[in-house]
């Protein structure tokens, strides 16, 4: 096991990434914000269809996957397509609409599959195929500098950490909502939502009824305080398996510090302070009440920097972890997403990152975890994570990540294999 072919250059440009920075799909993502410009109306609904752009979206990857309590190795070929249509503005409506499309390529040598995890000989790659609207709304920008959206939407939240689209994933998470984005206040963003259908990354939908709300105010350029809430009347969270609940139902609060402050011509200190507190919402079980932190500190120099972090999603005495069911999880607590559904007795995550642009165009990242419980005492092991990141031509960027996850403690008790994988993306967007 944990054998793996790879090209000389391919180990060069992992290397190479363990002590650079973050490419742009790490980035920290505030809300979509509403277009300010003014854009030219449609003179009729024929105008309006033929007037529009086109989306599309070609993602073509190959995802790896060694795991030591697997007898084969996952050898994943998929390809993302998404296409669709956004029509120019009519009487102030803008509307979208937006079919997914994932397919295997070569062979099906992996579990695709959460159901079949434990009985496949396969690693899971969970990306299905899949064939359906990813997207489907109508957006009224009648007011000033604000978006008020109806269908089928992406939703996401700053650093996509309580709410997010999982664009990893060859089938992005969508929701079907009504939302509000607004900048009319001076240096305040704020957007509010309420969800009513989950459309997940395995093609699979889950009823809801979850507001959300998430105001920042911009205080210095860079430089945010942010307030959100979260209220997820929801029992099937997709999260079951790590909480043994029959309703899983939660409110999230919390507050976020967040920014870059410049000091000097080419220097930054880099910084984040947020913390959470998640309690039962509508039939939730009494036993949901958790908290969670993450701070941050670090310093960049032009196009390198670096940071330490601490992440914190705490027990409640071993009876639940902090969850954060809708968000983005894979850019949290490592790639080899071992981690996507909390322990109950909680991680304590402290990492370190650090990343550049070098040679003008090539961006690279690194991460190292150490990964502890917050109940009980348990080593839950390490995880290095690389990337590296080019622009091969117009609208068309390859990308190479790489994942390592060892166990600390044996696996009999952190529950936890030991997991490499590695991912050879391109992106080709019109």
């Amino acid at each position: 096991m944990r054998s793996i072919s790879v090209p000389v250059l391919t180990l060069g440009l992992l290397a190479a990434a363990a002590v650079c920075g973050p490419v742009a799909a790490q980035a920290q993502q505030p809300p979509a914000q509403p277009q300010e410009q003014v854009k030219a109306q449609a003179q009729d609904v024929r105008d309006a269809i033929s007037g529009g752009k086109l989306l599309f979206q070609l993602r073509p990857r190959y995802e790896y996957v060694d795991q030591s309590n697997k007898p084969d190795q996952a050898n994943a070929f998929t390809l993302r397509t998404l296409l669709g249509w956004e029509t120019k503005p009519y009487h102030d409506f803008t509307g979208v609409l937006q079919f997914v499309n994932v397919s295997y390529q070569f062979n099906h040598n992996f579990n695709s599959s959460a159901a079949t995890a434990v009985s496949s000989p396969y690693p899971t790659v969970p990306d299905p195929s899949n064939t359906g609207v990813s997207q489907a709304y109508l957006d009224w920008t009648g007011l000033d500098k604000t978006s008020i959206k109806y269908g089928r939407q992406i939703a996401k939240l700053n650093n996509l950490r309580v709410l997010g689209d999982v664009n990893f994933r060859q089938t992005p998470q969508t929701f079907n909502a009504f939302s509000l984005t607004t900048t009319s206040l001076p240096d305040t963003d704020i957007y509010a939502a309420y969800l009513f259908r989950q459309n997940t990354t395995q093609g699979t939908q889950f009823d809801t009824q979850t507001p959300v709300v998430n105001v920042r105010y911009t205080f210095l350029p860079g430089e945010s305080l942010i307030g959100y809430g979260q209220f997820q009347d929801q029992p099937n969270t997709g999260q079951n398996a790590g909480t043994g609940f029959t309703d899983n139902s939660n409110r999230i609060l919390g507050v976020r510090l967040d920014g870059s402050h410049p000091f000097g011509e080419k220097w930054k200190g880099l910084y984040t302070a947020e913390y959470a507190e998640q309690t039962p919402y509508a039939d939730g079980n009494p036993a949901i009440d958790a908290s969670y932190y993450h701070v941050a500190l670090g310093a960049g120099w032009s196009s390198y920097y670096g940071m330490l972090h601490q992440e914190k999603l705490s027990s409640n005495n071993g009876l639940y972890a902090f969850q954060t069911p809708l968000s983005t999880l894979h850019l949290f607590q490592g790639w080899a997403d071992v981690f996507v559904v909390t322990p109950k007795q909680g991680i304590v995550d402290t990492w370190v990152n650090a990343g550049a642009t070098v040679f003008k165009k090539v961006q690279l990242y690194g991460e190292y975890h150490w990964f502890n419980s917050d109940f009980g005492n348990i080593n839950f092991g390490q995880e290095i994570d690389l990337s590296a990141a080019y622009p091969l031509a117009q609208g068309l960027i390859g990308k190479i990540e790489f994942a390592d996850y060892h166990t600390g403690d044996p696996t009999s008790v952190t529950g936890k294999p030991d997991v490499l994988k590695l991912w050879l993306t391109l992106t080709y967007t019109f």
